[in-house]
């Protein structure tokens, strides 16, 4: 789904969001692709495609916080390569979500759940597409979707899947 919100300081930023069934890795994640500076320090084509730095927040399974940037390599020659700071959080005390979640609704503490108000305005969101207005499009499990979801926009993998760690 391709979202805009309609103010002048978000005007013309599209907001991707893919969802899907038994996709190759469960994670909720945040990418920020920022833009490219006017000129190349590297020498290499700012063309659409092009890597950007960008600021990734994964959201769960595990929580990640990080800065991917170009880098110049070490020599004389003016060459990038993409480098990624990343801070990740991982409890020891690992319990089951569900769990938590079922504990924390009998000790009455609401952090983890939604307010009324919230839930409402996500519905006002997505009610719009729902039925027939929209059309469903199969997919080979496993896979990220079907052909038709990259005509939303540039789409990048978690990088759960690309560099072996989240």
């Amino acid at each position: 789904m391709r979202l805009h919100i309609d103010n002048w300081r978000w005007a013309g930023v599209p907001f991707l969001v893919r969802a899907g069934k038994r996709l190759p890795v469960s994670c909720s994640e945040v990418l920020v692709s920022l833009k490219a500076p006017p000129y190349s320090v590297f020498g290499e084509n700012l063309c659409d495609g092009a890597p950007t730095n960008y600021l990734r927040f994964r959201l769960g399974p595990d929580v990640a916080i990080a800065h991917g940037v170009r880098s110049k390599l070490p020599g004389d020659s003016m060459k990038g390569e993409e480098v990624e700071l990343i801070a990740v959080q991982r409890p020891d005390d690992r319990q089951n979500a569900y769990a938590r979640l079922l504990g924390d609704a009998m000790k009455g503490d609401a952090t983890l759940f939604a307010r009324e108000d919230s839930v409402e305005a996500q519905w006002r969101v997505v009610e719009p597409i729902l039925g027939n207005v929209t059309p469903v499009h199969e997919y080979t499990p496993g896979a990220w979707g079907p052909a038709e979801a990259e005509r939303l926009g540039p789409w990048t993998e978690p990088l759960l899947t690309r560099r072996g760690s989240p």
